[in-house]
């Protein structure tokens, strides 16, 4: 995928997820914790104003079909979030931030040799937000009954991220690096 295909996708994303946060925080009782994952949504969304920076650097507009795609899934996780209980989006919420993190770190070797490289930053910023996303999320359901089968099922729960962030920052680094 090039930058700029990748740039949309991320951009458009970022949308989707900040639109199942409204729904997802809505649905839960917590005072707190309902705080907690508005706070998130804002960080999905100030992720999607820094990803259209970065498009609009390079002359990248959003994708229309990315765009209606994405809102049409983030309205609809969204929704479903009031019939799904506690542990659902929780658990399904963590895991997808998991996989966001080696979205971000794809980004840093995408925007090395580009007019982008001086977002370099900005960038490792963003996977470690969303790294703290997804430890968040797990936080949230470590101790649940479920959280057992779901990891059998679906790969992620405690020691068992989709993206082994400490390591590929490493790779990441050493890259860089040797490209310098």
């Amino acid at each position: 995928m090039q930058l700029h295909q990748f740039l949309q996708l991320a951009y458009s994303a970022e949308r989707a997820a900040a639109f199942a946060y409204v729904g997802h925080a809505d649905s839960v009782k917590s005072p707190d914790v309902k705080r907690e994952i508005r706070n998130i949504e804002n960080e999905e969304w100030r992720h999607r104003e820094l990803l259209l920076g970065m498009m609009n650097r390079i002359g990248v507009r959003p994708s229309r079909y990315l765009e209606a795609k994405y809102y049409l899934i983030g309205k609809f996780i969204s929704l479903s979030c009031y019939f799904l209980g506690y542990f659902l989006p929780m658990y399904f919420a963590g895991r997808l931030e998991s996989g966001n993190v080696n979205e971000y770190v794809r980004l840093l070797e995408l925007i090395h040799d580009s007019p982008l490289a001086d977002e370099r930053d900005r960038v490792m910023e963003m996977a470690l937000v969303e790294k703290n996303h997804e430890l968040y999320f797990l936080s949230k359901v470590t101790d649940h009954r479920l959280l057992g089968p779901f990891m059998k099922v679906f790969g992620w729960g405690p020691g068992k991220s989709f993206n082994d962030f400490e390591n590929k920052w490493t790779v990441v680094e050493e890259a860089s690096v040797a490209r310098s």
